[in-house]
């Protein structure tokens, strides 16, 4: 193992805190991947939405979720790619226009477009996450996804840039530090998922990602390999659990059980005769339900999340635009129904979006949909890292060598192209 190449994914969930450290490998700097060594988890009790409310609470759960990874995996780590979600998230697409210095477009010539679309006011209260550049026209020419080595005299940049609210990233970082841990970078919830679960042709071919958490859903829609549209809602597992507390009289922590061991999103595939023990008390004695009585309450309400997230789609002037789907993540994705459920409110194909295919070592122990978060997290800062690692030892190629610095800047541009 390789200490330099390590890197770790937290993935703060209003449920669920897991952490998990990898080791980076495979063909640097095109085509990273990683090599997971450990996984740890904790239950989150200091968040809210998304968003911090009880800092020492959250920085309990980080702090155990971490060791545990780093137990697993033998190895300390010292900063962490951390990720965010929320309704405090906003997108928006900002434009940039120069003038080409010579006759054909360089490097330095996109560099200046980006710098200028990035350069939007942003608000003191919030602060900016990503930019990512979606697209370039070239003398008005529309549609071009690397204007390099073209012949033109205006060069113009689309860029999709995030931005998050200040205080709960100035709170998310708060609580890593005094877990003990530095956050390297934060970076989207939504996207890091979208980097373990999505194939390049869904993103080409139109595709939205559900995220569904404990206490939000995320959504990001990919069109033409570009990210397109995010939203969130404030709705999740958390709200199926407290129908079912509502609806069967049992406790929050019985109410998650059941949901877990005996829960299905689609009431048309519970068998009729399935009956089920509800936990009992002295007041209410033993009590039976049909499963089929726990199916429809959740039915019910996922049915209302996914026509919340249909709406949103359709809004954002998507609705027959995903020729690939949906592809659904998140814990409450794991639950049986759920993509049968999905299909019937998107009226399309779904999958359920689970990321141990691209990974090695100990994949097994995160193969399940609610780890997409926290794979794409370490997935992100191998990325990021193959962009540093290229860089150092091209300088060295470069004495050697001039035919290297052209390709070094191709990569360079090419990563922070990777959404």
């Amino acid at each position: 193992m390789n200490s330099d190449r390590l890197v770790a994914g937290l993935d703060i969930g209003s449920a669920k805190t897991t952490a998990i450290i990898a080791e980076v490998v495979g063909d640097l700097p095109k085509h990273p991947t990683i090599k997971v060594l450990g996984v740890g988890q904790a239950r989150t009790t200091g968040m809210r939405r998304g968003i911090v409310s009880d800092i020492e609470e959250t920085t309990r759960s980080i702090r155990k979720a971490l060791q545990d990874a780093e137990r697993m995996a033998g190895a300390e780590v010292t900063d962490v790619y951390c990720g965010i979600a929320g309704e405090h998230v906003r997108a928006m697409t900002s434009k940039g226009i120069v003038a080409v210095s010579n006759d054909e477009i360089g490097k330095g010539d996109v560099d200046r477009a980006n710098e200028v679309a990035r350069a939007q006011a942003i608000p003191p209260d919030r602060e900016l996450l990503h930019a990512i550049p979606q697209e370039y026209s070239v003398d008005r020419q529309a549609g071009i996804r690397d204007p390099i080595g073209m012949s033109g005299t205006r060069l113009e940049t689309e860029m999709y840039l995030v931005t998050i609210g200040s205080s709960p990233a100035v709170n998310l970082r708060k609580s890593v530090e005094r877990a003990g841990y530095k956050v390297r970078e934060l970076v989207l919830e939504p996207l890091a998922s979208a980097l373990a679960v999505l194939t390049e042709d869904e993103k080409e071919l139109g595709v939205a990602l559900v995220e569904m958490g404990a206490g939000t859903t995320d959504l990001a829609v990919f069109h033409e390999g570009k990210i397109r549209h995010l939203g969130t809602l404030a709705f999740g597992g958390n709200n199926v659990t407290s129908d079912i507390v509502h609806g069967l009289g049992v406790t929050q922590a019985d109410a998650e059980r059941l949901k877990e061991r005996h829960g299905c999103a689609y009431e048309a595939l519970v068998d009729p005769s399935d009956i089920i023990q509800l936990p009992s008390t002295v007041a209410q004695g033993d009590r039976q339900i049909p499963r089929e009585l726990l199916a429809h309450i959740i039915h019910q309400r996922m049915d209302e999340i996914f026509d919340l997230v249909q709406r949103d789609v359709a809004s954002a002037g998507f609705a027959n635009k995903l020729a690939a789907g949906v592809v659904l993540t998140g814990g409450a994705a794991a639950m049986q129904g759920s993509a049968e459920l999905a299909s019937d409110v998107f009226g399309t194909g779904v999958r359920v979006g689970s990321p141990a295919e691209s990974i090695g070592g100990l994949s097994d122990s995160v193969d399940a949909p609610q780890f997409a978060t926290v794979v794409g997290l370490a997935q992100y800062g191998a990325h990021r890292m193959a962009l540093g690692g290229v860089s150092a030892s091209a300088k060295r190629m470069k004495i050697a060598g001039g035919g290297v610095e052209k390709f070094v800047d191709r990569v360079k541009f090419w990563l922070q192209d990777f959404f």
